[in-house]
């Protein structure tokens, strides 16, 4: 048997950050046994589905390196085959014509609401002969669900779960229009497309109760589930906006690394001894169904913030530099000319040291983009007093004739320092100010091979005038 998942959402908004992680699991399950992973977007609801939430789902997934094994099925494409199973179970007796009106779906919800039965609807017309309906009446297709007996779901993460058959009504599967319900069209495309596993969320659970009457009902082999708990704020409430950034495209505006948020999603729920830093082989390797837990998890932002300054660090170079320069290509009045990426490259092994996010290392690396006069910190100022001025005037004019080479750098500032008896501190400290407008940045000798000469001295001439 080959092992076949599915993420199934339904694109009536952004990618959250929940979905992100059902879509992870899946992938990753599927790798695991050697299967394939599928997208199926489930876009039945005409008026909310919209062409751009599909594409932020497409997008989504792609920049998260979850590549599906084929092209992604469209469940709206579908509903000829939904109809022709709703009609193949009505042949069968398992399901009946409805031609409840509705006025007297109103009054039968009126009635379950008295009784305590929630929405729960018992229609007339499940032993009702069709004969006695209004000849060309409209009708709806219900399943003829059984009324004895439980109905029990295996679940691969919660365990065994039973449902008496007394608190299930028989469900419309096809509506009076000739258009299916969810439950009845998500049945029929996972056997169509082969599922043998479904992995989602534990708030689709009463929905399976229902979905697996639907496999009896046609006497199809049912995947195994595994329903995933869901994802909380730090206060133990369901994810919401106030708890910070929810979608996919939040984290990934806010700098982070898709390969850091998916590290981060993995462990959020799943977990294999102490292990937290896991490259995608490694999770692919070590990943299955059976290391989630029941107990939902709760988002932690700064424990993300930190993975993500891990995966920074571990980054290639020459990629760091692109993003940044993506990120400060939105920021105006700013110089991003031909010796931009050469100045943030230069400095990048440093820089990358402190960042947590792409956009905190963006901020770091703006000074060597920016255009005269540079802005300065109050405490950067301070630093450019007369007496200061003085000595930077001298500074420049032995790194007039320095090779620009770390080593170099450091000889000719420390021989300065020596000459003129001031400690590396109180001539770095200013020279920092008056190339970068920060009391704070990587080494100076570092910061003073990324500017290279001319701009370096041009910058300190700034300061000094």
């Amino acid at each position: 048997m080959t092992v076949r998942t599915r993420f199934a959402p339904s694109p009536t908004g952004l990618l959250h950050i929940g979905g992100a992680r059902t879509a992870l699991f899946n992938y990753l399950f599927a790798r695991h046994h050697g299967g394939e992973f599928l997208l199926r977007i489930e876009d039945t609801d005409r008026e909310r589905s919209t062409a751009a939430a599909t594409q932020v789902i497409l997008d989504g997934l792609a920049w998260l390196g979850l590549k599906t094994d084929a092209p992604p099925v469209f469940q709206s494409t579908r509903q000829v085959r939904h109809a022709e199973v709703a009609h193949q179970m009505l042949a069968a007796g398992r399901a009946f014509k409805c031609f409840l009106t509705a006025a007297e779906l109103d009054g039968l919800r009126e009635q379950a609401r008295a009784a305590g039965r929630g929405m729960r609807i018992d229609s007339p017309w499940r032993d009702r002969d069709p004969a006695e309906a209004p000849t060309g009446a409209p009708f709806a297709i219900r399943l003829r669900a059984p009324r004895e007996g439980e109905t029990v779901v295996d679940d691969l993460v919660q365990g065994q779960v039973r449902v008496a058959n007394a608190e299930l009504d028989d469900m419309i599967i096809l509506r009076s229009d000739g258009s299916p319900t969810y439950q009845h069209a998500v049945v029929v495309d996972d056997h169509d497309m082969g599922i043998t596993h479904v992995i989602r969320g534990d708030d689709h659970f009463t929905n399976t109760f229902r979905q697996v009457q639907v496999y009896a009902a046609m006497g199809w082999e049912m995947p195994r589930f595994g329903h995933v708990p869901l994802i909380h704020g730090a206060d133990g409430a369901k994810l919401s906006k106030r708890h910070g950034a929810q979608s996919v495209t939040d984290f990934r505006d806010m700098g982070y690394l898709p390969e850091a948020l998916c590290n981060y999603l993995l462990r959020l729920g799943w977990g294999h001894g102490d292990a937290e830093i896991l490259s995608r082989e490694q999770a692919i390797a070590l990943f299955d169904i059976d290391g989630v837990g029941r107990a939902p998890s709760r988002m932690d932002y700064a424990k993300l913030a930190h993975v993500n300054g891990v995966w920074i660090r571990a980054a290639d170079n020459e990629r760091l530099t692109d993003e940044v320069l993506h990120f400060l290509a939105d920021r105006p009045g700013l110089a991003l000319g031909p010796d931009a990426a050469g100045r943030i490259r230069a400095l990048m092994p440093q820089l990358k040291e402190r960042a947590k996010t792409l956009v905190e290392l963006a901020d770091a690396a703006s000074f060597l983009v920016h255009p005269l006069p540079l802005p300065m910190a109050p405490k950067a100022t301070a630093l450019l007093s007369a007496e200061n001025r003085l000595m930077l005037r001298e500074v420049a004019a032995a790194l007039a004739t320095t090779d620009f080479s770390p080593a170099a750098l450091d000889t000719t500032l420390r021989a300065y320092g020596e000459r003129t008896g001031r400690k590396l501190g109180t001539v770095a400290q200013p020279l920092r100010a008056a190339l970068t407008g920060s009391t704070t940045s990587p080494g100076i000798e570092a910061v003073l091979v990324a500017l290279g000469r001319d701009e370096a001295l041009v910058r300190i001439e700034a300061a000094v005038a």
